[in-house]
């Protein structure tokens, strides 16, 4: 039962007097037992997992590859927490030489988040993931298809190869194997990060990446 449903139905029944009203102390504490429990079931989730999450050859790779702590990230280009959140997660995995970040392509938002997504695994195969990708998640304005071919050529991407080879056999199941893996771990939305075997769940503004890495460390 979702913890939203149990805490309506709980504010129903203290609201109407149904029997004697539970203390909101009692309330709270019951909904953040729930949390825990949702908490504990995704994290097993993702760690049933682990091996197609962290180690996919398909799933790019954009910080040291053989780092021993991994953070796994679920994001769209046109996403706007995504890019929020991004300076700052570059910042701890360029610092900290154990981290590994791999990336989850997971167009859900937009036409042209599928046409990111698509590109930005073409640009992997000429060795410029990483440029393209920094450079689009740091673009400005509305995300198109002419904004996203401007982007791979500023970065160096040959964009007529990568036009043949975004819809490459390998880039859809890239994809789909993405959407495949959301729906296992139960990740319905962006950004979504795994740090070790945690799902950290939350606003993206307040995730702190350095305590997960550190607990993660333990």
């Amino acid at each position: 039962m979702k913890t939203g449903f149990v805490l309506c139905i709980l504010a129903v029944l203290v609201g109407s007097g149904a029997g004697r009203a539970a203390p909101s102390g009692a309330v709270q504490d019951y909904v953040r037992q729930q949390q825990a429990q949702e908490s504990r079931d995704k994290d097993e989730r993702v760690a049933a997992r682990i091996g197609a999450l962290a180690e996919n050859p398909g799933s790019p790779v954009i910080a040291n590859p053989q780092g021993d702590i991994i953070i796994v990230e679920f994001f769209d280009y046109t996403c706007p927490y995504c890019k929020a959140a991004e300076p700052r997660l570059m910042r701890l995995v360029d610092g900290d030489k154990r981290v590994k970040l791999v990336m989850k392509e997971f167009p859900i938002l937009t036409k042209a988040s599928l046409i990111a997504s698509r590109m930005a695994l073409a640009a992997a195969k000429q060795g410029k993931y990483r440029a393209f990708h920094l450079a689009l998640m740091r673009r400005e304005g509305v995300l198109d298809e002419a904004g996203i071919m401007e982007t791979a050529k500023a970065v160096g991407v040959d964009v007529a190869r990568a036009r043949r080879d975004m819809y490459a056999p390998d880039v859809t199941d890239e994809i789909i194997a993405n959407f495949n893996l959301a729906r296992g771990i139960r990740v319905f939305q962006t950004p979504a990060y795994i740090v070790g075997t945690h799902l950290v769940t939350g606003d993206s503004a307040d995730v702190n990446f350095a305590r997960e890495v550190a607990r993660a460390k333990k």
